[in-house]
């Protein structure tokens, strides 16, 4: 009950807001209000506390927006932006009371490589501070192991394990089920490397696809296993023989060969922070939750103020037409909050963080162009980009002053593709016919109710190839390429951050701070600014009638229960794309990489 008024607290925060906005509510009221909330017992370290970090926390780019139904239903999902987290650790290293982390994994629930490389990093310089890291965990992947190896001291449950077994992907395809139902699909595209359209056309991946998968996959679990082995001590040759031969450890082969330091419950691990930090055992330990703390960070931020503003601007998500959802990016949406930036005399830079796999190449460009006049307003314009930032996600990259990314970012994909679906043999086949009178030969270019025409097929190639000219110009003159060069890394293949770094599509490795970091210094602002975060996330006040009835079930975790979602969110992917005319700059599959 104390987190459900805790949460339902923090949201009204967003409502404190906006009424401050209409009434002569000051900053400093505010503050107030923030003050005693922070103050409550449990969001304050004491003295030699322990920050605990539940890596079941859902670490996003940005706070979501929330709905009233969630609030209803006290259903409040841990969630924290990934500036939260990393703000948070870096404020920690200078908070004397704190003296250590704990990464907390009875809890899983983290996201992509590269957001987990920007946290690694701000553990980095917490630990190259003196202060120390435990890490505790029941069941390790890949993933959760990517970030506790560079813990001082790696505890596992004495019936736990580790997965060790290298990164594969698997592609759902649906062309066997769609001619059994008799749906036809017709595809136009550019670029060899250009597989999204593969699974409505094919049953397995094509050579082309396969080798880029392969050169990625090779690249991210490079980056994997030169990293874990920088931690610890053992070497990346012998990460890939577990790989080979193992691939499940049991605790003993864990401890063994070193992965973990120690095999012990959790009430044991409890014993032992009690002693590090000098606690009595019969006492409970000192220790503040990430959460409460990073509202601790959120207070102190809010002091601040500046004349002059740095807007992060994340666009994640699919990109498409109009307003967009929650969970996409609408080209409407974003250009108007790019325009508004714009014309804001505070904002004298702008850092967009892209982690988007792409979408519609009319919205993208919409975009593209409010970033143009943002850089002619000399403003800068950076880019950092996320876990994926591909296809009309980099094409929206290439307006800027610089590109940053991690060296396991997914990026690149620039290549062009239409799909054109037609439902003829399955309606016939259930006693459904159509007829139509036309004006012009091409009246019913549009129409699902048969498959295009070569004349018709013509129109929409060369809707792609001159997309795809326009995608190769854009590139070309941005990076200082010639259209021949970019043709060679482009036909929509995808490339890891560190490989597209060798290719010149990106600048320089490093996460959001980075970039944050080169904004203020091209923009000249020294230590007079603060950060503000676009676009706002709605609150549950502002949803009080779209989403009344908003409220999220539980979502299961075993693998029939995530194959399901993974099917339902490539249905509401391709539900989504609403270019005018169907030709979209997307990457090859959704990342689904364990």
């Amino acid at each position: 009950m104390k987190d459900f008024f805790k949460q339902v607290f923090s949201s009204c925060l967003g409502t404190i807001l906006a009424f401050s906005l209409l009434t002569t509510l000051s900053l400093s009221a505010l503050i107030t209000v923030l003050a005693f909330f922070s103050s409550q017992e449990g969001s304050r370290p004491k003295k030699d506390s322990i920050l605990v970090f539940n890596t079941g926390i859902i670490i996003q780019d940005r706070q979501p927006s929330s709905s009233l139904g969630n609030v209803i239903a006290g259903d409040f999902p841990q969630v924290l932006s990934l500036r939260e987290v990393t703000e948070s650790i870096r404020a920690a290293i200078e908070d004397e009371k704190i003296t250590g982390i704990l990464l907390d994994g009875r809890q899983n629930s983290l996201n992509g490589y590269a957001s987990l490389r920007e946290v690694r990093q701000a553990l980095e310089e917490f630990q190259a501070a003196g202060k120390k890291i435990y890490a505790y965990d029941v069941e390790m992947t890949e993933r959760e192991y990517y970030l506790n190896s560079l813990a001082d001291e790696i505890w596992l449950n004495p019936l736990g394990g580790i997965e060790m077994n290298g990164l594969g992907s698997e592609q759902l395809f649906f062309q066997g089920a769609l001619e059994q139902y008799g749906i036809g699909v017709q595809v136009v595209r550019v670029g060899e490397f250009k597989s999204a359209v593969e699974p409505f056309t094919e049953t397995e991946f094509s050579p082309e696809n396969r080798q880029q998968t392969e050169v990625l996959l090779t690249d991210l679990w490079t980056n994997f296993k030169t990293t874990i082995a920088g931690d610890r001590p053992f070497s990346d040759t012998l990460v890939q023989t577990l790989a080979d031969t193992q691939g499940l450890l049991s605790p003993e082969r864990a401890q063994a060969d070193q992965l973990v330091t120690r095999l012990a419950y959790f009430d044991e691990l409890l014993t032992e922070l009690k002693t590090f930090t000098g606690t009595d055992l019969d006492d409970d330990l000192p220790q503040v939750s990430l959460t409460d703390y990073s509202l601790e960070v959120s207070l102190e931020r809010l002091r601040q103020s500046s004349q002059n503003q740095v807007a992060v601007v994340y666009a994640e998500g699919t990109i498409v037409g109009g307003e967009g959802t929650p969970d996409s990016i609408g080209g409407d949406a974003l250009s108007r909050q790019l325009r508004e930036l714009r014309q804001d005399p505070e904002v004298k830079a702008v850092v967009l963080r892209i982690n988007s796999p792409g979408g519609s190449a009319i919205a993208s460009e919409i975009i593209l162009r409010e970033l143009q006049l943002i850089r002619e307003a000399d403003k800068p314009v950076i880019v950092s980009m996320g876990d994926v930032a591909a296809s009309g996600g980099y094409w929206i990259a290439t307006e800027s002053d610089r590109i940053f990314a991690q060296p396991n970012t997914i990026t690149g994909s620039i290549g062009v593709f239409g799909i054109l679906p037609n439902v003829q043999e399955i309606a016939n086949n259930n006693g459904l016919t159509w007829d139509s009178v036309e004006t012009g030969d091409l009246a019913n270019l549009g129409t699902i109710s048969r498959s295009k025409t070569a004349a018709e097929l013509a129109i929409f190639q060369n809707f792609v190839d001159e997309i795809y000219a326009e995608f190769i110009d854009r590139v070309s003159t941005a990076r200082g390429l010639t259209e021949t060069e970019v043709n060679n890394i482009a036909q929509g293949r995808v490339w890891s951050g560190a490989a597209a770094r060798e290719i010149n599509l990106v600048d320089e490795l490093g996460g959001l701070s980075e970039a944050i970091a080169y904004a203020v210094d091209q923009a000249e602002l020294g230590e007079d600014f603060t950060v503000q975060e676009y676009p706002r996330p709605r609150s549950w006040e502002a949803e009080l009638f779209g989403d009344f009835f908003g409220i999220q079930g539980s979502q299961g975790s075993d693998p029939f229960s995530q194959e399901l979602r993974h099917l339902q969110e490539s249905i509401t992917l391709w539900r989504s794309l609403n270019d005018p005319k169907q030709v979209y700059a997307l990457m090859p599959w959704q990342p689904r990489i364990d």
